[in-house]
């Protein structure tokens, strides 16, 4: 990556590092290279949700055109979600597409994915499977599917 782009996400990067949000434990954000261009996010269930206790892993990849271009994320820990593919892990979330400001950090981005976890947008899906059920269906499997899944990746 050229060092203008280096440049224009580590005061982002730095900027997770010192949130209120990082030091509560409820985003998190490390280098998986030296050069910024792909990052290690992670963000907690919201309270209150399906999903509260769980941790999700993303991966965060970084183009030489951020912060004019988004990041690319998706979640490497398994979830049961309608915007977010119960298989590969990929995100519909407008922020992440044609919706992104320039000004929109990367602070912003995690803080987005975990309030999409407690709202989800059924009307915009990323799974159509899961935008089917039933909420109630949905809040079951996804308690229990999160749960497996962490149990499971602790091993």
């Amino acid at each position: 990556m050229a060092n203008i782009a280096v440049q224009r996400i580590r005061q982002p990067f730095k900027e997770v590092l010192k949130s209120e949000e990082t030091s509560k434990n409820q985003i998190k954000v490390d280098l998986v290279d030296e050069n910024f261009t792909e990052l290690r996010g992670e963000i907690a269930g919201p309270p209150d949700t399906p999903y509260e206790g769980g941790r999700y892993q993303l991966e965060i990849k970084v183009s030489e055109t951020y912060p004019f271009k988004p990041p690319k994320v998706r979640f490497i820990t398994k979830i049961w979600h309608p915007n977010v593919s119960s298989v590969t892990g990929a995100i519909c979330l407008d922020i992440l597409k044609d919706q992104r400001a320039a000004a929109m950090s990367l602070h912003t981005v995690l803080l987005s994915l975990q309030a999409l976890l407690a709202a989800a947008e059924p009307d915009d899906p990323q799974d159509a499977v899961v935008a089917n059920q039933n909420a109630v269906i949905v809040a079951l499997s996804s308690k229990s599917w999160d749960v497996d899944c962490n149990r499971i990746a602790s091993k």
